[in-house]
């Protein structure tokens, strides 16, 4: 976001336009950069499907052209004018807008692709950021797996079934960070065993997940409300006799 406003302002002012209004003042970007500002907090974002200023304040600037009579006959001199230069103005600063995103867009589009990914493909994922991994750091593998995709989040993440010294580990990882696997060839690595990773039914991976970090984390917390243990009779849950325990 910072790169596109960089580019946007540079392609403002570089380019920019000089307006000479009635009364022989020249305005250059110094004096109508205010218009860039304007454009691009009155501009639909793509994700958010909102302006920056409906996002910040709540509701969209008006504008004095936004009140003006249209039934007016003469107008002054100085105020046409400015109203050409205002107009001017804002449909440089749209162009310097659209031309910088557009710029931007290419430049992601033409090194990132959407992954080809599915459940219950073997991926590789980063370590990059497991720092508590046993032996020397700088022996680490950069990868661990395979594991086995069990969820999709749209196209930005994906949620894997973590086992052996990463199970405690946060399940959801960014597509950056993981890569298809690839089994060995076994020409060329006779020797080497084939990898064998059964996939585990979803609501069994819901269900132990609900298990173990419900009720035993509630339990050392000793934070139980009436309606979780409610939830957790309705539900079937082991030891329901240290509930009472646990709240008296």
């Amino acid at each position: 976001m910072i790169q596109n406003l960089e580019d946007m302002i540079r392609r403002f002012c570089a380019y920019g336009l000089e307006f000479k209004d009635s009364d022989g003042f020249t305005h250059d970007w110094c004096t109508i950069i205010p218009a860039l500002e304007l454009a691009y907090k009155t501009s639909v974002h793509s994700s958010t499907g909102k302006t920056p200023a409906m996002l910040e304040k709540g509701c969209n600037p008006r504008l004095p052209e936004d009140t003006r009579r249209k039934d007016l006959i003469e107008i002054h001199p100085t105020a046409s004018s400015f109203n050409l230069m205002l107009d001017k103005v804002k449909n440089h600063a749209k162009q310097s807008k659209n031309e910088a995103f557009d710029y931007a867009k290419q430049k992601w589009d033409k090194i990132h692709k959407v992954p080809d990914i599915k459940v219950g493909d073997l991926v590789l994922v980063s370590t990059v950021d497991f720092n508590n991994i046993k032996g020397p750091r700088k022996l680490k593998d950069s990868y661990g797996g395979p594991f086995v995709i069990v969820a999709l989040h749209e196209t930005n993440a994906v949620q894997v079934e973590l086992s052996g010294e990463l199970e405690k580990k946060h399940s959801n990882f960014a597509v950056s960070l993981i890569k298809p696997y690839q089994p060995a060839d076994k020409e060329l690595f006779p020797l080497r065993n084939p990898t064998t990773l059964t996939v585990p039914p979803v609501e069994q991976n819901e269900d132990k997940k609900i298990k173990k970090g419900g009720l035993g984390v509630k339990i050392r917390d000793n934070i139980l409300s009436d309606i979780e243990i409610q939830y957790m009779k309705m539900n079937g849950w082991q030891n329901q006799k240290y509930l009472t325990q646990i709240n008296s």
